[in-house]
């Protein structure tokens, strides 16, 4: 059975300086459908520039990505966009919704860049959406009548519109109060219940333990995958 994600001997490097910076050394893992991956390290540690890669938003220096058995490492930017477009979902810590836009329009978003349903069918999905992530009556309100939580319920709605496989999360809970977080890693949790691949960056302890996975990157290395130890 083929991995979801799959990378293998993934290097990541800088020539900024007189010194290279190696931000992935050699990286290998695999994720399978449905799994809830916590990514965490120290700043520098690399679990950003992983986050970028996997998501399509950066290419590695060297190395394989298979993406649903795919090889993506080597694609163009083009090509990276309609992959991420078209396959994976992103919730950031600063939310990024359109502040003149309401809820429902922001969900409706990445339709528009895509064109795969009719306008009624967009707008019947992201409605449905808003509903799943508890903003049923929000539709027409825009992100600055909406609290911190809901922005980012209306951020999660709107990385389900074109339904990828996979969501990326970088630090969803950043911006947000104790309560707040609580709810997204419940809904995160039951997503990832349903089948939804999570990988997410974090780097508190206590939202990293709502995942049932996590790995540790260290200077670069992927130094454990769940307390195992990992070649680096």
């Amino acid at each position: 059975m083929s991995h979801l994600i799959e990378i293998r001997d993934l290097y990541k490097i800088y020539a900024q300086s007189a010194e290279p910076v190696h931000a992935l050394d050699g990286v290998s893992v695999s994720i399978d459908k449905g799994e809830f991956v916590a990514i965490m390290g120290a700043s520098g540690s690399g679990k950003s520039t992983m986050l970028n890669i996997l998501g399509c938003l950066d290419t590695p220096t060297s190395g394989t990505y298979l993406l649903d058995g795919v090889e993506v490492a080597g694609r163009s930017r083009k090509e990276l966009a309609h992959i991420r477009n078209g396959k994976l979902g992103f919730v950031f810590q600063n939310f990024n919704l359109l502040p003149r836009t309401t809820a429902i329009e922001n969900v409706e978003l990445p339709d528009l860049y895509m064109g795969r349903l009719t306008r009624r069918a967009r707008r019947r999905r992201a409605l449905e959406l808003l509903k799943r992530v508890g903003l049923g009556g929000r539709g027409t309100h825009t992100p600055a009548q909406l609290s911190g939580g809901q922005q980012q319920r209306v951020a999660i709605a709107r990385a389900l519109m074109n339904k990828p496989p996979v969501l990326f999360a970088d630090e969803p809970t950043g911006n947000l109060d104790t309560k707040s977080s609580i709810e997204i890693m419940e809904l995160f949790t039951e997503l990832s219940k349903e089948g939804i691949t999570i990988v997410m960056v974090t780097h508190e302890d206590d939202i990293a333990a709502y995942a049932t996975r996590h790995l540790l990157m260290k200077d670069g290395h992927l130094v454990s995958d769940d307390g195992r130890t990992a070649a680096p």
